[in-house]
């Protein structure tokens, strides 16, 4: 059983997909969320969550406060569990201001490829432990114009696999283990001064 950790939504049971995804654990949830709320990158903030499976990451940045999310699933039943995980948490908020989420039921490389113009400020790939790495470097690369200056991009990988092969646009700043996971964290290549601030 899956549950949205905090926020407005807290406690909400999502739907898992019966086969073809692993949820992410509670505890590394937490972790990344802590993460996300120290740097000031959920409030308002515009998430991508790609390999999504049930929503639960984008769905948890939802209920803690950000402001519109994607949810990128190319397999069928898991996008429908992310759409009715979607609608379950939107109904949480009772009239208060309801975040956009939506579900794109397209393959991640698809979709970046075809999002041209598009920002966000958390991106976050949580894709199959058996993904190629050269698929990955392929939606790392497609990632870096969609990520805002001052945004953080997430991979959540097996800790037997390798380090992402980061392209160029990106470099990573941090390395978290939790027992099988391991979160790499990167931001946009900083090669303007005018947009050093931290």
């Amino acid at each position: 059983m899956t549950r949205i950790i905090a926020g407005t939504a807290g406690s909400l049971r999502l739907e898992v997909p019966k086969a073809g995804t692993r949820p992410t654990s509670d505890r590394v949830r937490e972790a990344i969320f802590s993460a996300l709320e120290s740097w000031n990158l959920l409030a308002g903030s515009r998430i991508l969550d790609l390999y999504a499976g049930s929503g639960a990451l984008g769905l948890e940045a939802a209920s803690r406060g950000a402001n519109r999310i994607v949810l990128v699933e190319k397999h069928p039943q898991a996008a429908q569990v992310a759409v009715r995980n979607a609608k379950t948490v939107a109904q949480a908020f009772h009239g208060a201001k309801v975040p956009s989420i939506d579900v794109s039921r397209s393959s991640v490389q698809h979709y970046l490829d075809a999002a041209a113009g598009e920002q966000f400020d958390v991106i976050m790939l949580d894709p199959p432990y058996d993904l190629g790495e050269q698929e990955l470097k392929a939606n790392l690369t497609a990632v870096v114009p969609l990520i805002s200056a001052d945004g953080a991009v997430l991979v959540e990988r097996s800790s037997r696999s390798p380090e992402p092969s980061w392209p160029e646009g990106l470099s990573r700043f941090r390395e978290k283990r939790y027992g099988e996971t391991v979160l790499w964290w990167a931001e946009a290549t900083q090669d303007d001064a005018s947009q050093g601030e931290d």
